[in-house]
């Protein structure tokens, strides 16, 4: 057993970074008007560069620009296809005075499609970067994935007078606007991009079921419904480019917005799903055991999301140890990877953990995979 030469690796990770405090500062004066975008950028190269050194610095073979350009994950990619519409997420009070992210509103208002690059320029700064700091990583892209136009709002967030009917022309619409950027991007040198989904894991959860069942929608159907329409999408990849996704139950702030075992979704997800790695969280109890890792499907790899991103403690060498040879009860070792559950900073606001924690959980993830594959 050896660590992986190509992606995911060993050990790897999902990609947001906490935004230091100057970034942060920036991003204020940009809102006021007091810098321009030209210049807000330049702050914000600045910080990927550092960014970029501090992964290399961890020993990470994949490298992100830690989504420092974005506000949110996914808002900030999807209002950029053509036919899509998104509202700014709204901060909500709980009970207990934290503060809850209620999801946006995201509506495909016309046909959907491809109208501009949107992360290449991106990729292109990211990719120099990772040349001059870290050469011999491999730069890696993060998109929110496709089925975020669908689950959000079910058939009434989509557009009727543009899609009578969903199937085939929404999910071929959809799929060929996500293959032309991947192909953007796979120009400019990109060979490894994660799509972050959250509506595979919601639907484990038994309120986000009935909230589906109450949209209209079959909470069983759908893991089959979307695992077709993500092998659309994959069907559209370059040749040499690995695709991912990874499955999130909400980290805001250090919250959580779902829980629930896999096994309602694990067939669709391992199985039946084209893709070449899947990144699952399973940093506590929420996500249940490693029982639903038995569909995998041969040459394939799921990522372990074992060290969480919510809170500093340091989880323990041989506890991660022992959940690795728990899950390689039901999958070849070789086929699975370590990684942190989630993003640092799924948002601009960022999770409720320490700068020095961020880098203590990433040294931890690289060397407990090159004492377990090495």
């Amino acid at each position: 057993m050896t660590l992986r030469a190509t992606p995911p690796f060993r050990a790897d990770h999902v990609g947001s970074f906490l935004r230091p405090a100057y970034l942060l500062e920036a991003r204020e004066r940009r809102a006021k008007g007091e810098l321009s975008a030209e210049q807000l950028r330049e702050v914000e190269d600045r910080a990927i560069a550092e960014i970029v050194q501090f992964q290399r610095d961890c020993g990470l073979q994949s490298i992100t620009d830690g989504e420092f350009r974005r506000t949110y994950f996914h808002i900030d990619f999807l209002d950029q296809l053509g036919g899509v519409k998104t509202d700014i997420p709204v901060l909500v009070k709980r009970p207990d005075g934290s503060e809850e992210l209620a999801p946006p509103a995201i509506r495909v208002v016309d046909k959907v499609r491809h109208v501009r690059d949107i992360q290449r320029a991106d990729f292109e700064y990211l990719k120099a970067r990772v040349e001059q700091h870290a050469p011999g990583c491999t730069p890696k892209v993060t998109i929110p994935s496709p089925t975020m136009l669908h689950f959000r709002s079910g058939r009434g967030g989509i557009s009727r007078e543009a899609y009578p009917e969903l199937d085939p022309d929404f999910y071929d619409d959809t799929a060929r606007a996500y293959g032309d950027e991947l192909q953007s991007l796979f120009e400019a040198g990109c060979r490894y991009v994660q799509m972050d989904d959250t509506n595979m894991a919601y639907l484990c959860d038994e309120r986000m079921r009935e909230a589906a069942r109450q949209r209209g929608d079959d909470p069983n159907e759908l893991p089959h419904r979307y695992a077709q329409f993500i092998n659309k999408v994959v069907a559209r990849k370059p040749a040499g480019m690995t695709l991912a996704m990874h499955l999130c139950r909400g980290n805001f702030r250090s919250t959580f917005a779902a829980q629930g075992n896999y096994e309602p979704v694990a067939e669709a997800l391992l199985a039946e799903m084209n893709l070449d790695a899947i990144f699952m969280e399973y940093d506590d109890d929420r996500s249940g055991d490693f029982r639903p890792l038995r569909f995998l499907a041969p040459g394939r790899i799921v990522v372990l999301g074992l060290v969480t991103t919510k809170f500093g403690q340091l989880e323990s060498k041989d506890t991660l140890k022992r959940r690795i040879d728990e899950a390689a009860r039901y999958v070849s070792l070789d086929q699975l990877c370590l990684s942190p559950q989630c993003g640092f900073s799924s948002t601009v606001h960022g999770n409720n953990i320490a700068v020095e924690d961020q880098r203590r959980k990433l040294q931890l993830v690289v060397e407990t995979a090159r004492e377990v594959w090495e």
